[in-house]
Order: structure tokens, then C-alpha cells, then sequence
């Protein structure tokens, strides 16, 4: 009797098995080595295994991140969130990717390494727009003019500003990098108040047009 073939695609594959890559890599970096001894793990052939991850650190890494967009869409959906005010929904969102890579810091800390090399700066990039996307999408955000990027942009640089806080983070449960997380947090609330006001309706504040005309055209 033999086992039943494996019917997963690339992408499952890499997915299912990259939090185990992500703890071999503790120990042997983000290489064919970590694959290896995941696939051990996870009772899958360690040559389909490599031949998904390609032998390649951003594509185990890549597949990593992914992973904790799928775990956190499972475990906090837009329902389960959508009541919470918006800085918290936020903070929650990405307190359960930073509990996601409790006792993997040293991975982390590879990872963000190899993330920084100039030939993966672009696909770092890509990955932090992602999760950003992934972040506000759950946060109910449905804006689809210029907030529509800027708010990933910013949540993108505070979750990758967070990432390395918590990868050196040597205090009890994080509460560096949890404090530091917060305070990014509300200084974004604050701005986006602020810039809520700058550009309320004509009829509601000044108008922004006639400011800069009276500049450039003083009354005489």
C-alpha cells in the first residue's frame, strides 16, 4: 500500500511548509539546509521540497510572510475586528504578526538581512505593500483615491520600523517593541486628524486654493 501523492501546488506547498523553514532557519539561515530539515519534519520528500523553494532565501522568505498573511486573515476577519476603533484594529493586526514570530527572532533578523541586499530591495518593497494591503483590507478600509496609498505606505514603514525594534528587542514580552508600536500608531492617528481637518470640505474650513492664491496674489 502506498501514500497517497501529494496534490498541492507549488504555492500550498511552500505556504504549509514555510513556518517550519522559518525555524530551521534559526540555525541554519534561510538555505536549502532549513528546507531540508522542514520537509523532515513535515514527513514531505526534502527534493520537492527544495525544488518549490527554488534554493533561493527570498523565496523561503517570501513564502514565510505569506504564510502570516493567510494565518492572520484566518484568525482575525474583518468581522471579528470591525468593531474595534481604527488605531486599535490596527494594532491588533499587526500584534498578531509580531506574536507570529515569537521565538523566531533570529530568523527574523536573517530575514530582514537578506531583504536588504540591493538586488532584493524591490521585492522587500513588494512584500511590505502587501502586508500593509492585507493589514488595512481587514481593517475595513475601502478607500480608493490617494488614502488608498498613502495609508499603506505609512503602515508599511511602521510595521517595517517595528520588525526591526522587535528583532533586537531583548525585554520581557517584547514591551520595547510593543511601546515603540504604539507610539507610531498614535502619532499616525494624530496626523491623520490633523490632515482630516486640513482637507474638510469647503463650506467647513478654508478653502486650500484661496490660501495659496492670497499668497501668490496679496491684496493690493
Amino acid at each position: 500500500m502506498t501514500d497517497a501523492p501529494d496534490t498541492r501546488t507549488l504555492d500550498e506547498l511552500r505556504l504549509d511548509l514555510a513556518p517550519l523553514v522559518a525555524e530551521a532557519a534559526m540555525f541554519d539561515g534561510w538555505t536549502d539546509a532549513a528546507v531540508t530539515g522542514a520537509a523532515e519534519i513535515a514527513g514531505i520528500d526534502p527534493a520537492a521540497a527544495r525544488f518549490a523553494f527554488e534554493g533561493r532565501a527570498m523565496t523561503m522568505i517570501t513564502a514565510w510572510i505569506h504564510a502570516i498573511d493567510r494565518a492572520m486573515a484566518q484568525e482575525l476577519p474583518a468581522e471579528r475586528v470591525g468593531n474595534l476603533p481604527i488605531r486599535e484594529r490596527i494594532r491588533t493586526l499587526v500584534q498578531f504578526r509580531l506574536d507570529a514570530l515569537v521565538g523566531k527572532e533570529e530568523a527574523l533578523r536573517l530575514a530582514l538581512i537578506e531583504m536588504a541586499k540591493p538586488r532584493n530591495l524591490a521585492a522587500a518593497a513588494r512584500l511590505g505593500w502587501e502586508s500593509a494591503d492585507a493589514m488595512w483590507r481587514l481593517a475595513g478600509d475601502t478607500a480608493t483615491d490617494y488614502n488608498h496609498y498613502t495609508k499603506r505606505a505609512t503602515l508599511g514603514s511602521i510595521y517595517a520600523a517595528t520588525l526591526a525594534v522587535f528583532a533586537e528587542d531583548r525585554s520581557e514580552d517584547h514591551a520595547e517593541a510593543k511601546a515603540f508600536l504604539a507610539r507610531r500608531i498614535e502619532n499616525v492617528m494624530q496626523f491623520e486628524k490633523a490632515k482630516a481637518r486640513f482637507l474638510r470640505p469647503r463650506d467647513e474650513t478654508f478653502s486650500l486654493t484661496r490660501l495659496l492664491g492670497r499668497l501668490r496674489y496679496p491684496a493690493t
